[in-house]
């Protein structure tokens, strides 16, 4: 009886796997989009300014708040990843300073340094692919990031 009930879960997750993404596709390449019931909203393209302060280092955003918004404190975000690694993003909290959005990170994260909010990641079929935030954000500014780069996909909860 335990070998049958194990089989059918097997078969009924590899089934749940197997199944395609049908939901909307983005317009464009290795940028991410909100997703919103059927809809996808582009989330903001920028390249943060790199200032080194003390033992951390401070990136700058142009604009006090993201033209892109979701009222979802745990967003999806659906991504064409022609060129772009989404295992490597990164998400962080920026704060609204002076007509600028800013995230600090400091080279021992203590405290007062923005940490990375954790990210899933799951594989939709070809280069489509599904990034969740895997906790509860609180209302404000955030951007996404691949580790490597300084480009910034950002985008307001509110």
């Amino acid at each position: 009886m335990v070998r049958i009930a194990l089989l059918t879960a097997i078969f009924s997750a590899a089934g749940l796997a197997a199944e395609k993404y049908s939901g909307p596709k983005p317009a464009k390449p290795d940028l991410p989009y909100l997703l919103h019931a059927g809809n996808l909203v582009a989330t903001e393209a920028n390249e943060a300014k790199e200032e080194k302060k003390g033992n951390g280092t401070v990136y700058t955003i142009p604009g006090a708040q993201s033209p892109a918004r979701t009222p979802l404190a745990e967003p999806i975000f659906i991504l064409d990843a022609q060129t772009s690694t989404p295992e490597r993003m990164e998400l962080y909290q920026a704060e609204s300073r002076n007509g600028l959005r800013e995230v600090s990170l400091t080279a021992t994260r203590k405290k007062g340094g923005a940490r990375p909010i954790h990210l899933t990641v799951f594989p939709l079929g070809g280069k489509l692919y599904r990034i969740e935030a895997a906790e509860a954000l609180e209302e404000g500014e955030y951007c996404l990031s691949p580790s490597d780069s300084n480009k910034v996909f950002c985008f307001e909860v509110y």
